[in-house]
């Protein structure tokens, strides 16, 4: 199996949580700092020397993605100029030099769920080659996951595939799928518990989230008449009976996962990032300290 060269990002869902505003723009384009969500993952896969990112969008979001990764915007280019602020232009530079991004949409003939657009970009996967499979509103800070699955499967490339993990507190358990381990000391994947109800159901205190390095094996589970909870096309049932069959490991993220799926949450995503980035984050903190 080759390595990866490249990543599925998905963005196909309706980001209920965040109308009005996500009738307008796909929940990838709300803003982490001045960058969108979805530049900061495409960021992550550059770091890994990724190749090829296929973004897998809603019909409304794809010309909205295509504009922004391709649109030089040369009237603003010019303005800057002769305004004698060329330097502001750089961030669009850095835009326009990611490697080859195709946007696709989710095919309408496959069943709801976050298999779903992992399936609508088979056309793209070779039957060797492994590829890497990232939700867009799952933000990493402090490393890229995706170098991480990558340099893991350096050393392990018979395996059927990697997942990412985060140890979480005991209290958030019932909001996330917490793995089973078959194997602690190889650290491999028996099964996957979701929202366990109580803790003493969960069997682990490591959640699944959105990054995965996954082998073509994976569409064989992921089938239109292979629904599960909910009648949705889940990734992690696919992954599940992956683990079945052969070795998939499990590896800790080297940083700090933070959803952005809920407002609370992206809020959270958007501070951190600001005050590890932004000139303006001490101004943040002093305001934050003093707010009634």
């Amino acid at each position: 199996m080759r390595k990866p060269t490249k990543a599925i990002i998905t963005d196909a869902g309706y980001a209920s949580r965040y109308l009005p505003i996500a009738k307008t723009i796909p929940k990838g384009m709300l803003p982490i700092g001045n960058r969108p969500i979805m530049q900061l993952v495409v960021e992550e896969c550059v770091a890994a020397d990724i190749k090829e990112i296929i973004i897998v969008a809603t019909p409304e979001g794809k010309p909205i993605y295509e504009d922004f990764f391709n649109n030089a915007v040369n009237h603003v280019r010019k303005q800057l100029r002769a305004q004698g602020k060329d330097e502001r232009y750089d961030v669009v530079r850095e835009v326009l030099d990611f490697p080859k991004i195709r946007i696709i949409t989710q095919d309408p003939a496959l069943p709801y769920g976050n298999g779903s657009p992992i399936v609508s970009a088979r056309d793209y996967i070779a039957d060797d080659e492994a590829f890497i499979v990232i939700y867009s509103d799952d933000v990493v800070f402090g490393t890229s996951d995706t170098k991480t699955l990558c340099d893991t499967f350096a050393e392990h490339p018979d395996v059927k595939g990697i997942v990412i993990a985060q140890e979480m507190p005991r209290e958030e358990w019932h909001k996330y799928g917490m793995f089973k381990l078959k194997d602690e000391t190889k650290m491999t994947l028996d099964h996957i518990v979701e929202k366990p109800k109580t803790p003493e159901e969960s069997p682990s205190n490591l959640t699944s989230y959105g990054r995965y390095l996954l082998t073509p094996e994976v569409f064989d589970y992921l089938k239109p008449n292979m629904t599960g909870l909910d009648d949705e096309l889940w990734s992690v049932d696919a992954i599940t009976k992956m683990a079945e069959d052969g070795d998939v490991l499990i590896v800790k993220t080297k940083g700090q996962w933070i959803t952005t799926g809920d407002p609370k949450n992206y809020f959270l995503a958007h501070l951190r990032y600001v005050l590890d980035n932004e000139d303006y984050a001490d101004d943040v903190r002093e305001f934050v300290k003093n707010a009634k």
